[in-house]
């Protein structure tokens, strides 16, 4: 026989409302982390640090090295095709 709480369609509401509760309170953690992580940089700018190179930094030590290698030449080499480093024409 089916639980006393399952719902029009045949499932089990219990479940679904279980899985909503948990959806929203995980969403409001993450909201309250976001905020503590807004927060975080704002105290970094106020001390004197560049928050848009801290977004990059941190973007950064996320990649792997080998990730991270390959950008950085990628990167060099569309800038030196664009002249946009020491020595190079364009």
């Amino acid at each position: 026989m089916e639980p006393t709480d399952s719902g029009p369609g045949g499932f089990a509401a219990g479940q679904l409302k279980s899985f909503v509760e948990r959806i929203e309170r995980l969403e409001e953690e993450k909201k309250t982390i976001s905020d503590d992580i807004k927060d975080v940089y704002g105290e970094a700018k106020a001390n004197g640090f560049d928050v848009k190179i801290l977004r990059q930094v941190i973007r950064l030590r996320k990649q792997d090295a080998d990730e991270r290698s390959e950008q950085e030449t990628l990167l060099d080499l569309y800038m030196a095709a664009l002249g946009m480093l020491p020595g190079s024409n364009a």
